[in-house]
């Protein structure tokens, strides 16, 4: 009984209607009746930050979401905003009552409380220093975040709000080992503005972080091997990639590219009819076989590459 008092008051405080409408997945890490999480999330993994690639897209920072097969990691990935003038509040992982509950992000004119969590690239546990919007464009700081000058034009230099990112970043508040901060009178005013839910894009880019195996922390170890992205669905592009890459060098002929291309397809395919069949999600069964048949045709575009790689040489 005192669990279920814990809970109900801490939905009230987390206004869980926000954290229930951005609930991609049943493997989200939103706060529900009935969920909490007992062991806390890995540390936040220093990282290299991918360019921006489009002007006007913010970058929305990693994150450590929870499943049905523990936490994993959600690659941080530039997205474009629902619309010009709002800011992303990233999601934070609250200790209270002895368990941990996710407090989802949002979209608002101003940068809410994220739990003090140094998320790094702007987001160093209080508002944001990565940029601001000036009338409809956005103005990166060059200072802060990573941006191909080339393809983005509205940038400045202010190196007064830089941050040194020294050691383990905590990636929860409260608790054993959790940030002690609390939020500003600013903070809190953010918390009462209208605010937008994370957008379809950034759901299933959250979505395709579960299928992957290897973002888990009992895979990684709290390391994962693709900590950012540049763009949401880079993992199935780079997949593509890899194929086109193999073809222009030789290391894969027309044979194994069709192949490996039907896979592709069958895989896409499959995660469209799962979803169709389960109302636009997919059940755990379903992501675990999807994330296989992804390992394995990447390792078939590494075999086929090695193999003929082998035959050049002789």
């Amino acid at each position: 009984m005192r669990k279920l008092n814990f809970i109900r008051t801490l939905l009230l405080a987390l206004c869980v209607p926000l954290a229930l409408a951005y609930m991609p997945s049943p493997a989200s890490a939103q706060i529900a009746v009935g969920i909490s999480v007992h062991v806390g999330p890995p540390a936040i993994p220093v990282y290299v930050q991918p360019p921006c690639p489009t002007e006007g897209f913010l970058w929305t920072p990693g994150y450590w979401a929870y499943g049905n097969a523990g936490y994993y990691w959600v690659p941080g990935v530039w997205v474009a905003p629902p619309r010009a003038g709002l800011l992303w509040t990233p999601g934070y992982w609250g200790f209270a009552g002895g368990v941990y509950g996710w407090h989802a992000g949002y979209w608002g004119p101003h940068v809410g409380f994220y739990g003090g969590v140094n998320y790094g690239f702007g987001y160093h546990g209080v508002g944001f220093v990565g940029g601001e919007w000036r009338g409809g464009h956005f103005a990166y700081n060059t200072a802060v975040v990573n941006v191909n000058t080339a393809v983005v034009h509205t940038t400045f230099f202010d190196r007064t709000v830089v941050h040194e990112d020294v050691g383990v970043r905590a990636s929860f508040n409260g608790g054993p080992n959790g940030t002690r901060a609390v939020a500003t009178a600013q903070e809190r005013a953010a918390e009462h503005e209208q605010h937008v839910n994370a957008t379809s894009e950034q759901m299933g880019h959250e979505r395709a972080a579960g299928l992957d195996r290897s973002n888990f922390a009992s895979e990684n170890h709290g390391r994962p091997a693709n900590a950012a992205m540049s763009r949401v669905g880079e993992r199935a592009e780079n997949q593509q990639k890899r194929i086109g890459e193999g073809v222009e060098s030789g290391k894969m002929n027309a044979g194994e590219t069709a192949h490996v291309e039907k896979q592709e397809h069958n895989i896409n395919q499959q995660v469209k009819s799962d979803r169709e069949a389960n109302g636009g999600k997919l059940t755990p069964a379903e992501k675990k076989q999807v994330n296989k048949e992804q390992n394995k045709t990447s390792k078939e575009i590494h075999k086929d590459k090695k193999d003929n790689s082998k035959k050049d040489q002789k």
